[in-house]
């Protein structure tokens, strides 16, 4: 660390060596242009000899082991045990993030519950920020250095440390906390690609937009959003929810009794539909945006105009179930069903999207909800918390 010009000197059986191998530090020659990654603990070994600084700039002190909610089986949110796991390797072209927050999101759940398949064991998440650890040569030709603040979408997230491709990084700017920055990654993404491109442009400004759960996460910033870009908004929500979703500055807000036992809006409490068509003179929404799923995909297919576009994006309710495409027909209607990565094509595209939401949000004109952060030893709990509808922000673990 403090005498780079000893690297490739040092031998192992020396005072010095016997020291590096007790502190867990590998020793290489740095003459070398290696091909394996960097290990936790180790030397930038492909970084010039002689740099003064060497290993400071390229990494911070990290342990073998860390701290991550792990998944060996699907199940229930009891399946997810906190235990020692391995601090991930780096490769070229990658950063260490040592992680300060991870979002908790639906698709978690789904993960969790085998609904979407993943290989087992895995960590859990997906969503993640904190400050970089450790950096490769690649990486630092792409500005990145130890101690920067970033957040980040990649599978693997509910850990101390992350092993994250420097082309997924989003560089959080001054003024946005650590835990706004890593509620943007997913739900405010999410939110971002749903009102600007996932409709097809198939609603125009001026026009109806119907956002069901107003009230919860990703949804709560799609209205906002909604009327940022100058759509006319309905939303959905329950009574317990109704002073957050007031505040999204929706134009219409119907308001439905809760489920019994959950936070959930029961959708059979008001008839949706004849709301919509009442607010909207007959004709329908030309967009829906529709997180519930299940319970509400009967609603947003009928209250749509004509050629209108029903957004189904998430499944919090049940997953929507197969319907004949002839459903459509009444009013020539659409159908997607998105998903993130594929308008984050590249890097480019994220960088678009991140940098309109932080300006947003440093402009006060898009207000972050944190709802509640649980420490990582609560993983149970809050996917509990969430798959009970209980959120009226964006809930995270502070690691």
């Amino acid at each position: 660390k403090y005498y780079p010009f000893m690297s490739g000197k040092i031998k192992p059986d020396s005072h010095l060596g016997k020291l590096l191998t007790s502190k867990g530090v590998k020793f290489y020659s740095t003459s070398t242009r290696a091909s394996t990654p960097f290990g936790a603990g180790s030397l930038a070994r492909s970084l010039p000899t002689g740099t003064m600084g060497l290993q400071r700039r390229h990494m911070s002190s990290v342990p073998a082991t860390m701290k991550a909610a792990v998944i060996e089986k699907t199940g229930p949110a009891e399946v997810m045990e906190v235990k020692e796991w391995p601090v991930p390797k780096v490769a070229d072209g990658q950063v260490l993030v040592k992680n300060e927050y991870a979002g908790i999101n639906f698709i978690d759940t789904y993960h969790r519950s085998g609904l979407y398949a993943r290989d087992l064991p895995f960590v859990g998440g997906q969503e993640g920020g904190g400050t970089i650890a450790q950096v490769t040569p690649k990486a630092e030709e792409m500005g990145f250095k130890v101690g920067d603040r970033v957040a980040y979408s990649i599978l693997q997230t509910y850990s101390e440390y992350s092993a994250v491709p420097a082309g997924k990084l989003q560089p959080i700017p001054d003024g946005v906390g650590v835990d706004v920055a890593t509620a943007c990654v997913v739900q405010g993404m999410t939110a971002h690609y749903l009102t600007t491109d996932a409709h097809a442009q198939l609603i125009k400004p001026g026009e109806w937009m119907l956002i069901h759960g107003v009230g919860g996460g990703t949804c709560q910033w799609a209205a906002q959003m909604a009327k940022e870009l100058g759509y006319k908004v309905i939303g959905t929500t329950s009574k317990g929810k109704e002073a957050i979703g007031r505040a999204t500055g929706v134009d219409e807000l119907i308001v439905l009794d809760e489920a019994p036992g959950t936070s959930f809006e029961d959708y059979t409490s008001v008839d949706v539909t004849k709301k919509v068509m009442e607010i909207t003179g007959g004709e329908g929404v030309k967009c829906v945006i529709d997180g519930i799923g299940k319970a509400t995909m009967d609603i947003s297919i009928d209250s749509l105009a004509r050629r209108g576009i029903f957004v189904s994006f998430g499944n919090a309710s049940g997953a929507v179930p197969p319907f004949p495409v002839l459903r459509l027909i009444g009013k020539s209607a659409f159908v997607t069903r998105p998903k993130l990565l594929d308008y984050t094509e590249n890097r480019g595209e994220m960088l678009r999207r991140s940098d309109q939401i932080m300006g947003w949000i440093k402009a006060g004109k898009l207000k972050v909800s944190i709802d509640k952060s649980f420490s990582l030893s609560e993983a149970a709990e809050g996917h509990k918390y969430l798959e009970a509808g209980k959120s009226t922000g964006k809930v995270l673990y502070k690691i």
